[in-house]
């Protein structure tokens, strides 16, 4: 009898693997080395297998951990801070003068907790945008989570490096202190077309195709922002990025919700990836992306959170969910952003938005090991006709009971190994209590 050794074996699950047949195994097993899968198939093929550790799934559902493409993790300290107002309102009047008081160790202990809340909702990889992120890498690498981190450059001076070629030097600080680290990959991100001149744009992304990087904007959020852009250069931020020579694949479009027919012709045209926000989106009243119409000229679209300050969990399990339902009513098409698409746009097509679908975003072998398993074995998942439904329409975050990022067991029984949440979570209310006495 041949034995095959493995670090991690999961087993008696229904795996989706996520893989470009769409592959699903009933009763299923996924086998880990290192950082790696390095196997996956039927329970029974891996009974002649040993491991270190072996994890039963108890007739749950394993799949690839969820990715989420936008966000800004510290927010976590604002959260409820000041809700219901209108986004320019909310930014200029509360945000911005609320993020001038920040300092690495309050954006370190808001990522911190931020980690804590995407991993016990099945996150296992994000892209953030903020200040600070050195410390917000350091705090993805402590919760032992994969990030995508920039630090975001715009025309005014930031609280954290001031002048903006000190943002620019930052960044390349960023770059080299990263360079090769097995979880965190950095990006460039300057803000947007309205917070951000020519030049910036146009530096960074120079920057970005150099060192070969992921360039993160926030693109056509608001109506606002579109009349802005017209009345200042007579295009659309989608036609101004272009004649810029900014749009490229490299490059991941935050929002995209007031779009023209030529505006999505020209993401198409450049691969210009997506990160749909729905649920801040509607909190902010910004509008509806038109994710449906981006879906059928094969642009690629990613779902993320945003921050807490806007939405106000990170929770991608809703946010799929409202993804489905927000593109159903907006078309009064019930067929269109069925539950397939969404999973995959939280999933691997979240992992090609990121730059990073060779290593993660699937259950494949050679592959970066990010799993989650969902316990089924509830009211509210029983029975189960399609497992892709039930995650998008039916699912919780509070059925993640495991989480395995690269290889390591980050959460079991949902209970996070890597660091103390609690401690995040004081941290995080000693915080708001400064805030509440400014």
């Amino acid at each position: 009898m041949n034995v095959t050794a493995a670090d991690l074996i999961i087993l008696n699950g229904t795996v989706i693997t996520m893989d470009h047949n769409g592959t699903l195994i009933k009763n299923g097993a996924v086998a880990v080395k290192g950082e790696k899968i390095i196997a996956t198939g039927e329970t029974g093929g891996f009974v002649s297998w040993k491991a270190s550790k072996t994890i039963d799934a108890g007739g749950g559902i394993i799949m690839p951990g969820l990715i989420n493409t936008h966000t800004h993790a510290s927010m976590t300290i604002f959260r409820g801070l000041a809700d219901d107002l209108p986004l320019m309102t909310w930014l200029n009047d509360h945000i911005f003068p609320a993020e001038s008081k920040l300092n690495p160790e309050k954006v370190y202990a808001g990522a911190l907790l931020a980690c804590a809340e995407m991993i016990m909702s099945g996150t296992t990889c994000f892209c953030d945008m903020y200040l600070f992120e050195d410390h917000v890498a350091q705090a993805a690498k402590e919760a032992g989570m994969r990030a995508v981190v920039g630090e975001v450059l715009f025309d005014f001076p930031s609280p954290n490096y001031g002048s903006l070629e000190n943002g620019f030097a930052y960044t390349e600080m960023l770059v080299e202190k990263y360079r090769n680290d097995p979880l965190i990959n950095i990006a460039v991100e300057p803000h947007s077309p309205y917070l951000c001149a020519p030049a910036l744009l146009q530096k960074a992304s120079l920057l970005a195709q150099k060192k070969d990087l992921l360039l993160v904007i926030h693109v056509s959020e608001t109506k606002s922002e579109v009349s802005q852009i017209k009345e200042r250069y007579g295009l659309t931020p989608v036609g101004f990025l272009a004649s810029l020579g900014i749009l490229s694949p490299n490059l991941l479009a935050c929002h995209c919700v007031h779009l023209t027919e030529d505006d999505i012709t020209l993401l198409k045209k450049h691969d210009v990836k997506v990160a749909h926000n729905p649920e801040s989106n509607m909190k902010l009243a910004s509008g509806i992306a038109p994710v449906s119409e981006l879906l059928k000229k094969g642009v690629c679209v990613g779902i993320g959170t945003d921050g807490c300050a806007s939405n106000n969990n990170l929770d991608l399990f809703h946010e799929m969910s409202m993804a489905a339902k927000l593109g159903k009513v907006h078309t009064l098409d019930p067929a269109v952003m069925n539950a397939k698409s969404v999973l995959r746009m939280a999933t691997i097509d979240g992992a090609r938005a990121l730059g990073i679908s060779d290593i993660t975003g699937s259950i494949e072998p050679g592959k970066k090991a990010d799993i989650i398993i969902l316990d089924t074995n509830r009211p509210h998942l029983t029975p189960m006709y399609n497992a892709a439904s039930h995650i998008v329409y039916a699912a919780r975050a509070s059925d993640v009971t495991t989480s395995v990022i690269n290889g390591r067991l980050i959460m079991e029984d949902r209970k996070i190994l890597s660091f103390d949440t609690a401690e995040a979570s004081q941290k995080v209310r000693k915080i708001a209590e400064e805030i509440n006495k400014m």
